[in-house]
């Protein structure tokens, strides 16, 4: 294969993967990913394809597999955070440091569920003029009955709510130099990424695939990650909760005035009952809302905590280029 890496001419893509204790797939990742990237060369001459890996504070043996494949292959490097920032934190990292050296990036999960074999139709997409290339599922069949529809009613209540992501989407596209430009502008350190490039707009195209069952390891997002993500996803792209806050006390309001307009005719009337199971059932209902209401609130007020203390996002500790990048 001609050398192409320091050509003046040649466009070059990078593969972003950020990495979270995935030594057991790691290896398979990078072969895959590897024949892939050659395939690509081969098809368009004039075409580097690189591939990033993104170390998120792994404790197992991540960053040594990265090292030696980096030591083995001149097209990948990697990039070893400080510490766990997150996936989301991890895949920016990747992204940022795309934006400066490369002419495209494609985001993918290491566990092997995305189809890599959908990359070349978004290549071709990308040559066709699209800026951003999103990989869209047909279907979720390696998912629990629970995942899946969780996930489903999770995507349709995110849009009602006015938050704008593609259904069936997580964080497996294509983005070119022009939108990931245009992505680091976001100051922001709460990051929902499937949400924020919606917002860039430019040429947009979609890339349809069936995913697969993990290679694999185990998810790193058990339910409680998934609830932690879903709540980021909603309240960093929609206020409608505070306007929902906002009408759940005027119903709230009014029903405690209907109930007192009946508590008064009724001692009028003389029709008086002992009232203590409306009394606890009214309190109880009430302090709920109430509770409800302040934790929505503090959410948002915690986000805003997070964003004016405008700490660093991430650390690095390491990091080796591919051969043709530039530090």
């Amino acid at each position: 294969m001609t050398d192409i890496s320091h050509s003046a001419t040649a466009r070059r893509l990078l593969i972003v993967v950020p990495c979270y204790n995935e030594e057991s797939v790691l290896r398979e990742t990078h072969s895959r990913l590897d024949v892939l990237s050659k395939s690509l060369s081969e098809k368009y001459s004039d075409l580097w394809v690189g591939m990033l890996y993104v170390d998120d504070g792994s404790s197992d043996a991540t960053w040594q597999i990265i090292s030696d494949l980096s030591g083995k292959n001149p097209q990948a490097g990697g990039l070893r955070l400080a510490h766990n920032a997150g996936h989301q934190q991890a895949l920016w990292a990747g992204l940022e440091w795309a934006s400066q050296r490369v002419d495209a990036a494609i985001s993918i999960d290491a566990d092997l569920q995305d189809d890599v074999n959908a990359i070349p139709e978004m290549v071709e997409k990308w040559l066709g003029g699209a800026d951003i290339v999103y990989g869209v599922r047909r279907d979720r069949p390696t998912d629990t009955f629970f995942k899946k529809h969780t996930a489903q009613l999770y995507y349709k209540l995110l849009r009602k709510l006015g938050g704008d992501v593609v259904y069936n989407h997580a964080d497996y596209r294509l983005m070119s130099r022009r939108a990931l430009s245009a992505l680091m502008q976001y100051p922001e350190r709460n990051v929902f990424l499937r949400g924020m490039v919606r917002l860039l707009g430019f040429n947009q195209e979609y890339v349809y695939y069936d995913r697969a069952p993990r290679f694999a390891g185990e998810s790193k997002y058990p339910l409680r990650r998934m609830l932690a993500f879903a709540v980021d996803g909603i309240t960093s792209f929609s206020v409608r909760p505070l306007l929902l806050i906002t009408w759940l006390g005027i119903a709230i309001t009014f029903c405690s005035f209907c109930a007192i307009v009946y508590a008064l005719l009724s001692y009028a009337f003389g029709h008086v009952l002992p009232g203590w199971t409306s009394l606890l059932i009214s309190v109880w209902f009430l302090g709920g809302a109430v509770l409800t209401s302040v934790g929505i609130i503090g959410i948002y007020v915690g986000k805003i905590y997070q964003e004016v203390k405008r700490r660093p996002r991430y650390f690095l500790a390491d990091r080796v280029s591919p051969q043709g990048l530039s530090e």
